[in-house]
């Protein structure tokens, strides 16, 4: 098969991705993002060929857009751009797990800076506030106080992108220094690795210790449920211990798998493969 991969870093992930493509004999285009333009009319040609096109952007606004384009194209795109967009968007994200009733953690959105305070101070304190867009643990804050959610609440509201004016609050979850990532193809889970860390952020990206996990049957359930709200295909589902059960709080469509390659017994990127060959397969017998 000809896989395309959209990209605009080539990082450990993709390398590990193109490896096994590579190794297994099928042809690989290279989709540089930076340098195509995406027509709504005709496909750029470099979508000759292709039978499936995985997305593999850094951007969270070029996926959401470029996905919409090669679906467009009636190119397979993986991941398709509805399931980008719900991943994208913390909102939606946490809408769609609640509709589907898979435990996440109480989240409330407000527009202003007021209805922010007053959420914050229903929820207690410490609670968290987050960008309603954003990855790797970034502009994440833990609110502690009255005077820290006031100055929080300051700053974002004279930032200049509406996105920062969209306040998500989520009641602090009491985890026992660690989280959990599992990687799943369509609600199946391929393997799955604790983070670890003293700080209350835990994303591997922050620096957390990483080590693999047992899947329990209960885990899988929730993957499998949390993958369905979502739309299915390739993501990374973050866990959370609350006592002797757990709480979903994020699904990531493009998701990065090094470090769970590096501590699991679980080739990762061939079992991505394996799933990527009986996509396209399928697409062959419904054609």
């Amino acid at each position: 098969m000809n896989v395309g991969v959209l990209y605009s870093r080539i990082r450990r992930d993709e390398k590990l991705l193109l490896s096994e493509l590579r190794d297994r004999g099928h042809e690989v285009t290279k989709i540089d993002v930076r340098k195509e333009r995406f027509g709504v009319h005709e496909a750029p040609a470099v979508f000759d060929g292709v039978d499936i096109v995985v997305d593999r952007c850094l951007a969270t606004s070029r996926s959401q857009y470029i996905t919409r384009f090669v679906d467009a194209y009636d190119v397979p795109v993986v991941n398709d751009p509805e399931t980008a967009a719900v991943c994208a968007d913390k909102a939606r994200n946490s809408l769609v797990l609640a509709e589907a009733d898979v435990p996440t953690p109480a989240t409330e959105v407000a527009f202003t800076k007021e209805s922010a305070m007053e959420s914050i101070e229903s929820f207690g304190y410490p609670c968290v506030l987050k960008p309603v867009i954003g990855s790797w643990g970034r502009l994440m804050a833990k609110i502690d106080s009255k005077d820290a959610a006031e100055a929080i609440l300051e700053h974002k509201e004279t930032l200049g992108h509406y996105e920062h004016k969209v306040f998500y609050i989520q009641e602090f979850v009491e985890k026992p220094g660690r989280d959990i990532r599992v990687v799943a193809t369509d609600g199946e889970p391929i393997a799955a690795m604790a983070r670890s860390s003293d700080h209350w952020l835990t994303n591997a990206a922050q620096g957390a210790e990483t080590e693999a996990i047992e899947i329990t049957d209960e885990m899988a359930d929730l993957v499998e449920r949390a993958s369905e709200a979502v739309g299915g295909g390739l993501l990374g589902i973050d866990l959370m211990e609350t006592g002797d059960s757990y709480t979903v709080h994020e699904v990531n469509h493009t998701v990065e798998f090094k470090a769970l390659n590096e501590v699991t017994d679980v080739d990762v990127p061939s079992v991505v493969v394996d799933w990527l060959e009986s996509r396209v397969r399928d697409v062959e017998v419904t054609a």
